[in-house]
């Protein structure tokens, strides 16, 4: 497929769940059939009323959530909106979110509407710590959701994974990367358990064993080393591809690039503006305005997102104080200079905010 960097991307919100994960703090309802039924038709119309308005090809779309599998077989007109509203590239990236316990019917559906990229939420590769994150599949769902969207044809599958959950260590976060690579994924991504306000673990965080920072970063590290060791790029600070398997859509964030986003709590970055879509699925369904949230893509914006990428940034994006700064880092084990570029080290990426920070005084 052919990265096209002029190209717009297309983020499309599906904020449902059949139940909320202890850990997950993004915009989401438990699924109502009736409400679904008003959003589905809100959707289709904001995607048609926005194509109206986007002249600019669309290269890569992304229908995230929430919980996208639940729209069974409406992604196949979900996706026929997108392609009759807009102008999509030759070979755009079409990604769709689902659960290992999707039905197979699903995978059938997404590939029949054109969807050519999946990203199935695994999380973990003992029953134990997908019960105690309040996930609703097994390891045999993982691996049977998997298997199903091989046999239907998918070649670029990424599978996510957590690191840092309560009662873990090195060894069970080793386990659970072992697990992935053993699936064969064309992307990882390896995300830190954070714990977020109006989560369930947020309320339970005083009775959590999590391990402390230390502990953290040894097993960040150590899967970082393992993942590398099984042919996976560290591209960015969270993720890991095998060549040219990057997520393209989320590149875009990185990169600084214009993309569009549909539904409650989506974001949009065009022409210089940010704005958004408030979290409010009644609001949405009743046709609210998305909402303005200033400007973006200034030099300091672009540096702080360029730096979670391994291509880093140029080093000329620094004033004399900062690549003195850059230096120190350096020495420090935190970060990289060379042919005329600053990145982070994934010693660096552990403390990526305080480093970013530095650099941008």
């Amino acid at each position: 497929m052919k990265y096209l960097p002029d190209g717009l991307g297309l983020y499309i919100h599906i904020p449902f769940c059949r139940k909320k994960c202890k850990y997950c703090d993004f915009y989401s309802a438990c699924f109502c059939d009736s409400v679904y039924k008003e959003y589905f038709a809100a959707l289709v119309r904001e995607i048609k009323s926005w194509g109206g308005k986007i002249t600019r090809p669309v290269d890569t779309v992304y229908i995230g959530g929430g919980t996208p599998s639940v729209t069974g077989g409406d992604i196949v007109p979900l996706i026929r909106a997108v392609r009759e509203s807009f102008l999509l590239s030759p070979g755009a990236e079409i990604t769709v979110e689902c659960n290992p316990t999707s039905d197979p019917s699903f995978f059938e559906a997404a590939k029949k509407a054109g969807v050519n990229r999946l990203s199935i939420g695994v999380q973990a590769g003992d029953d134990g710590r997908l019960k105690a994150l309040g996930r609703t599949h097994t390891v045999s769902d993982a691996v049977f959701a998997v298997n199903a969207a091989r046999k239907e044809g998918f070649d670029n599958i990424s599978l996510d994974i957590m690191l840092a959950l309560p009662e873990s260590t090195v060894d069970t976060a080793l386990f659970d990367a072992e697990f992935i690579c053993s699936l064969s994924p064309e992307h990882i991504s390896a995300y830190i358990l954070k714990i977020e306000p109006n989560t369930a673990f947020f309320a339970e965080r005083e009775r959590l064993a999590l391990p402390d920072d230390e502990q953290t970063a040894r097993q960040y590290l150590a899967v970082c080393g393992f993942l590398r060791d099984r042919g996976y790029s560290h591209y960015e600070i969270s993720n890991f591809a095998r060549e040219n398997r990057e997520s393209r859509h989320n590149l875009k964030y990185w990169r600084c690039e214009e993309y569009l986003g549909l539904g409650p709590s989506a974001h949009s970055f065009i022409s210089g503006r940010r704005f958004y879509y408030p979290r409010d699925i009644k609001a949405f369904i009743a046709g609210c305005e998305p909402v303005f949230d200033g400007t973006g893509g200034e030099k300091e914006e672009q540096i702080m997102l360029g730096l979670r990428l391994n291509s880093g940034v140029p080093l000329d994006s620094f004033g004399a104080d900062a690549v003195k700064r850059a230096r120190e880092f350096r020495k420090a084990g935190l970060v990289n200079i060379s042919n005329g570029r600053v990145s982070l080290t994934e010693e660096g990426m552990l403390v990526s905010n305080s480093v970013i920070t530095e650099l941008l005084l």
